[in-house]
């Protein structure tokens, strides 16, 4: 093929340099490319115009890789004639891809050459089957590839061992010995203490058992976000604890030794489970809850915010916090917006006055939920095993021709409608009752303080409907003005 020479009487060329998988993150790979183009480029006397880079990218994933269609999108408009690749498996390893590479080398008469298969001629027939050819052979490559790396991870799973990929939060305890790894960010090369992911770091353990404990205990998950901001506790990769990663680590079955292969659980994992699995199966069953709330809207700021109910008549409404008094003063309103308000804060303060002298009673355990009777909860852990080895085994029948569609599908329902019964039996067993750990408490008020807006709210709710009546005018034969009268309180145990 003729190439068009620059004024100079140099060939235009631009070189591509592309890496899968860049594990160090130093571009290493994509550099000694660059190098060996380079001085292909150099022995030809070409002009390199530009160098086009897309690191830890593959071409067979069939991600965007940026730097290749802006490179292509310059050939098209005639910026060189020469390609330069390392190997053409580096250009591309989808058919697709190859064949819009094609056209466009033939449209605009551009040569590509290799620094490992030579040139490769897209302008005739047999240039262009020699591509397809090396084409084919990388793509069967990437896939056998694939499948080994998938098998491998399979193996892994299924002998419940660490299969690799980010250090978990929770497991990886230095073993005493270092290994070297590349800074991301720097390509500063580093050494490191070589983990062992199979134990349980102990700070980031009992944070995980805290987390579920507050789940079961009515917490939410931004309550914990919030927590971990506090404490300046971080994710594995040091960055702050979003929703999602706490919600991702929470339902996560290696917290309870449960090894997963796709999302399947395939036994159980060696390392060291941090969180009991009864209790793990019920923070699954809570936060996997339909009728649980995932988009409450703003943040409850208030004690009682939508739990005090509107006494003014027989309005059934519950009441919000809003402004009076000039935006100076918070205070419960009715939500359909009828008048009158009471103080937030002085309201908030004497529920929570009441509740606390409630609970520092002498007869206080009598308001304690009795644990669930009849909960047998290791039959019902064997009985999940039981059911999931069957959903496996109808998988297995049904993969292999043994099974048609419709019973497959019926026996996967049943078995899945049985294990979501066994899963809520296991959740009402771990659920905790809310006031565990006020009742019996040396100080109620100092514990009460130490719990979180949720918590107390889920308290409220468990013990005490609070209903705020229509207060009396005037001044109070205590002297102030709010009528605590009109607070009224309906005791839901004890």
């Amino acid at each position: 093929m003729k190439t068009t020479q620059s004024a100079g009487g140099r060939t235009r060329a631009v070189i591509y340099c592309r890496i899968s998988q860049d594990r160090t993150g130093a571009g290493l790979g994509v550099d000694r490319q660059r190098i060996d183009c380079e001085a292909l480029a150099e022995r030809m006397g070409w002009d390199v115009l530009e160098v086009y880079v897309d690191n830890d990218v593959s071409a067979f994933s069939g991600k965007l890789r940026k730097d290749y269609r802006r490179m292509l999108a310059d050939l098209d408009e005639g910026k060189a004639t020469i390609v330069i690749v390392w190997h053409t498996d580096r250009l591309t390893r989808s058919i697709v891809e190859l064949e819009e590479y094609i056209e466009l080398s033939d449209r605009r008469g551009i040569a590509t050459h290799t620094v490992q298969a030579g040139t490769i001629d897209l302008a005739t027939p047999s240039g262009r089957m020699t591509a397809r050819i090396l084409g084919a052979v990388a793509r069967q490559e990437s896939e056998h590839k694939g499948h080994r790396v998938a098998r491998a991870r399979q193996q892994k799973a299924m002998a419940g061992e660490w299969a690799g990929g980010i250090r978990p939060f929770g497991w990886g305890v230095p073993t005493g010995e270092r290994k070297k790894r590349v800074d991301r960010k720097t390509g500063e090369e580093l050494e490191v203490d070589e983990l062992d992911m199979m134990k349980a770091v102990p700070e980031e353990a009992e944070a995980l058992r805290h987390w579920t404990d507050e789940i079961l205990a009515g917490g939410s998950i931004r309550s914990l976000v919030k927590w971990c901001a506090d404490k300046g506790v971080l994710t594995t990769r040091g960055n702050a604890v979003s929703h999602t990663d706490m919600r991702d680590m929470l339902l996560r079955p290696r917290n309870a030794g449960i090894a997963v292969y796709r999302g399947e659980e395939v036994g159980r994992g060696k390392w060291d489970p941090i969180v009991d699995e009864t209790k793990y199966r019920a923070v699954v069953a809570i936060l996997r809850d339909p009728s649980r709330t995932t988009t409450p809207g703003a943040t409850p700021k208030w004690l009682g915010s939508i739990l005090y109910r509107c006494g003014r008549g027989d309005c059934p409404h519950f009441v919000y916090v809003t402004q009076s008094g000039g935006r100076s003063y918070p205070s419960y309103r009715c939500q359909t917006g009828h008048g009158g308000g009471r103080r937030a804060e002085t309201t908030d303060q004497y529920v929570e006055d009441t509740i606390v002298d409630r609970l520092s009673r002498d007869d206080a355990e009598d308001l304690l939920e009795p644990a669930p009777d009849g909960v047998d909860v290791s039959g019902l852990q064997a009985e999940a095993e039981q059911i999931r080895q069957r959903m496996k085994d109808l998988g297995g029948l049904f993969g292999a021709g043994q099974l048609e569609l419709e019973p497959f599908t019926q026996g996967m329902d049943t078995a899945r409608a049985q294990l979501d019964g066994v899963t809520q039996q296991l959740a009402r067993a771990a659920t905790r009752d809310p006031l565990v750990g006020l009742v019996g408490a040396p100080d109620v008020r100092k514990a009460w303080k130490a719990l979180g807006l949720d918590r107390q709210r889920s308290v409220l709710r468990a013990l005490v409907e609070v209903t705020l009546k229509t207060p009396r005018p005037g001044r109070m034969p205590d002297g102030g003005y709010f009528d605590y009268e009109a607070v009224t309180f309906n005791w839901m145990r004890g």
